[in-house]
């Protein structure tokens, strides 16, 4: 069986297979050997492999064999207004399949007010439904009150749960004050848990809105012009400052423009543990379509935080993920048809947001990042799975072609064309924002749980297939740093003497009353202070003068003033 050319490859079902002649590429190195999966693990690497018999064999003529994706950033069943995505945990991860991700992990969102729980257990079961490839769950915490508490312990020690995302923005829905955030940080810290944020400043947000909206413009420009790129970073900033002072991680989701990447930058080089996360549509196109004359298309981008309307951004933010400065890539995979984006035709706040990006992800980063000379192909690797396993303690079983870890494998052509087009994806979507544009690399096979589900631009999928992974909290990659910091930097008490000196006394501070009104501070209203006529006075410092019993005379004529005559009416 053969990987060169274009020739069909019949669907495999063996729980066993012999992948051969494929150059390795991990996050760390790369080099020439086979592989023997079987029962969905890879049980050997090397050379001249002594294998069972009737194994199927896949020969990769020098491909790169690469750990299968990992999507850190899903929406596949998120609410608005009471309609789901049209593509769910199914649609969704045969998308994912289709681009080489082998895993999601997607984002519960419960209602305000509504059981943590509850929303999990109905996560949990439309995925196990569902899902065509592994998965596994972030939490979002939508109220913050002493009961989630309980909930957030439950999930963690019982649950596999051990991310979670807290909300700066959507004012009077999910947003948190600072001081919640400051909380809920040091609860979730607590329990070891992957601090995530959306950060935008909400509460300027909705003032823009507002004065938008009362500017009559409704349509989705609306979107990012009250959502400017500054809210974003400034929410940023604020978010790393209170991990800051509680030393604890901060995982920044949907790194959507150049001013929020930068503060990201610049707190690690400062020491912070701070994560960056950008996703497909950050990477792989710009915010200039909220101005198309066609509204569809235009509300087709909007998702928040907004694409920026920078058309530098997608290169800018390629080439941080290049050097380190920010860490893992999800797709923010949330699809609503137009007519659901309709819904907010007349009102830009009303527009569902989401945008696709799970299947065009792996090849859009190959694209912007290798082709252009960014990153090589072991940084690849690490941005698209690798990272996203260590900092959610998946690694190795994910993230890595090692015996022992599960055979979830691409075997990836650098060189493959592929334009992408709603004519040809796997999404329910009618529409892409990435139409018409044309990627090099792609994946010619993919292989989930030891078994290849896609080959030759067909899918051979199982509803229901994907298994939930449970992750252990306090990944190591994360708190091992953190264990150390608490220990070195905790605050201490300066040792010194008691004080014996001399004490002011603080006089007692008597209960506020209206103090009684005075002649000299508080004249009656009654009695009004008499107003001196100062045309029938003299001028004195004092105010007093010896003759103010003697009556007033009405006038003086003065002939001759002393000086001289002043012409009171000239000013020249």
């Amino acid at each position: 069986m053969s990987y060169q050319g274009k020739k069909s490859i019949p669907h495999l079902t063996s729980d066993r297979l012999l992948i051969k002649g494929g150059r390795i590429v991990n996050e760390d190195q790369s080099f020439y050997a086979d592989l023997y999966l079987e029962d969905g693990i890879i049980k050997q690497i090397g050379e001249n492999l002594v294998v069972p018999g009737g194994v199927k064999t896949i020969e990769a003529h020098g491909r790169m064999v690469i750990p299968g994706g990992i999507d850190v950033n899903t929406y596949l069943l998120k609410p608005h207004l009471g309609i789901s995505t049209v593509d769910d945990f199914y649609q969704g991860t045969k998308a994912a399949l289709a681009g080489g991700t082998t895993m999601i992990i997607d984002h519960v969102v419960p209602e305000p007010g509504s059981s943590l729980l509850a929303a999990f257990e109905k996560w949990h079961e439309a995925a196990d439904t569902n899902s065509c490839c592994d998965y596994s769950l972030h939490v979002d915490i939508t109220n913050w009150n002493d009961g989630v508490k309980g909930e957030l312990e439950i999930l963690v020690q019982d649950k596999g749960i051990n991310s979670f995302q807290l909300y700066m923005a959507y004012r009077d829905q999910y947003q948190m004050s600072d001081s919640q955030l400051y909380e809920a940080f040091s609860f979730l810290k607590s329990l070891g848990a992957v601090i995530q944020v959306h950060a935008e400043n909400g509460d300027l947000i909705a003032q823009e809105q507002k004065r938008i909206l009362e500017m009559g413009i409704t349509g989705p420009e609306g979107h990012a012009l009250s959502r400017p790129e500054e809210l974003e970073a400034e929410a940023v900033f604020r978010a790393i400052t209170i991990a800051n002072r509680i030393n604890c991680p901060v995982y920044i989701t949907k790194v959507m423009s150049k001013s929020a990447a930068d503060v990201i930058a610049q707190a690690r080089k400062k020491g912070s543990l701070t994560f960056g996360e950008p996703i497909t549509a950050s990477l792989g196109t710009d915010g200039s379509h909220y101005w198309s004359k066609n509204w569809a298309k235009a509300a087709a981008f909007v998702t928040s935080p907004p694409l920026s309307p920078d058309p530098t951004t997608p290169d800018y933010l390629i080439s941080l993920l290049a050097c380190g400065d920010m860490q893992v890539t999800g797709s923010g995979h949330c699809a609503y048809s137009t007519a659901q984006k309709a819904i907010g035709k007349d009102n830009f706040t009303q527009i569902p947001e989401g945008v696709n990006g799970v299947e065009e992800r792996m090849t859009i980063i190959w694209e912007k990042g290798v082709s252009s000379g960014k990153m090589d192909e072991n940084q690849f690797v690490s941005v698209t799975s690798s990272n996203a396993a260590k900092i959610f303690n998946l690694y190795p079983r994910k993230g890595r072609i090692a015996v022992g870890s599960d055979a979830d494998i691409i075997i990836w052509d650098p060189d493959k064309m592929k334009t992408v087009s709603a004519k040809s994806h796997k999404s329910a979507l009618e529409y892409n924002i990435f139409e018409g544009m044309e990627c090099h690399g792609a994946p010619l096979a993919v292989i989930s749980q030891g078994r290849i589900v896609f080959e030759d631009g067909n899918l051979h999928v199982t509803k229901g297939n994907g298994r939930f992974i449970p992750r252990k909290p306090f990944p190591e990659h994360i708190y091992q740093r953190i264990k150390i910091r608490n220990k070195v930097t905790s605050l201490n008490g300066v040792s010194r003497g008691m004080y014996d000196g001399p004490v002011h006394d603080i006089p007692a501070t008597p209960k506020y009353a209206t103090p009684a009104p005075s002649a000299k501070s508080s004249p009656s209203k009654t009695h009004p202070p008499p107003i001196r006529n100062l045309h029938q006075s003299n001028f004195s410092l004092s105010g007093a003068h010896k003759d103010d019993v003697n009556p007033r005379r009405t006038g003086h004529r003065i002939v001759a003033p002393p000086g001289g005559r002043s012409n009171i009416t000239s000013l020249g």
